[in-house]
């Protein structure tokens, strides 16, 4: 599990920004369960959701899918916390683990919509409405004092912050947020490229100017931007393995 923590942190430091606090919740995280046993590693999607995102391309669509993703998993913990029962936090503590990976997916598909120069304003204003759904369910929860809160705490908190976060996000002006996103991406970039040797910058450079060369004779131009991972093509999906 800790070796899970460590995974989303470092996918929130790369992705979403929350570098910092990623690192800290890791390494309390690491901490806290430190000697025990390594579990298997779960994915956040069940099979049907897999299946779902393999045929929900448009961003708007794929956002709005997500979304319910989120509800879902929040609809799920509400009922446990009905009653008590054995094993209860076990699985509240991993309904809430897959909330935060939806949630920081959702960040992943509208930054890479802006990146590509896609509408999303629609979908974005959706995706506020259900953070804030969202946000006040897990403030509920965060409120009731139960005897295995415990075992499910450090998740809850990081599902709270997490969300909070998003929120701010999605209530962000669109092109400034696509500004970001493109500075970012340049950033990162040119820190990858200042770690190269000159040998390995002039041949990378040597490669992209034959291969304008070679667009420019045969007359083929750039690909349309797609939502498409790399490898990905219809009726294919590079989404978690399902459960």
């Amino acid at each position: 599990m800790a070796g899970r923590y460590m995974e989303s942190a470092v996918q929130e430091a790369a992705v979403t920004g929350r570098g910092i606090r990623g690192w800290l919740y890791a390494l309390a995280a690491s901490l806290l369960l430190v000697g025990s046993l390594p579990a298997q590693q779960r994915d956040f999607l069940t099979t049907d959701e897999v299946e779902q995102v393999r045929l929900t391309q448009e961003p708007n669509a794929r956002l709005l899918l997500y979304s319910g993703f989120a509800a879902s998993r929040i609809g799920q913990v509400q009922d446990l916390l009905k009653k008590e029962s054995a094993g209860r936090s076990l699985m509240i503590h991993d309904l809430l683990e897959d909330l935060v990976e939806i949630i920081d997916t959702m960040d992943v598909v509208a930054d890479d919509a802006l990146r590509n120069g896609m509408e999303i304003n629609e979908g974005m204003q959706e995706v506020l409405k259900q953070h804030q759904a969202v946000a006040k369910a897990l403030t509920d929860i965060d409120g009731m004092q139960l005897k295995d809160r415990s075992r499910y705490q450090f998740q809850l908190q990081m599902a709270i912050d997490t969300v909070e976060d998003a929120i701010e996000l999605a209530q962000e002006d669109l092109a400034k947020r696509k500004g970001d996103v493109v500075a970012k991406e340049k950033k990162e970039r040119e820190a990858i490229e200042a770690m190269q040797t000159p040998a390995e910058t002039e041949e990378r450079r040597q490669e992209a100017a034959k291969q304008a060369e070679i667009d420019k004779k045969t007359g083929r131009g750039r690909k349309a931007p797609s939502l498409y991972k790399p490898g990905e093509k219809r009726g294919q999906t590079t989404a978690p393995a399902p459960k």
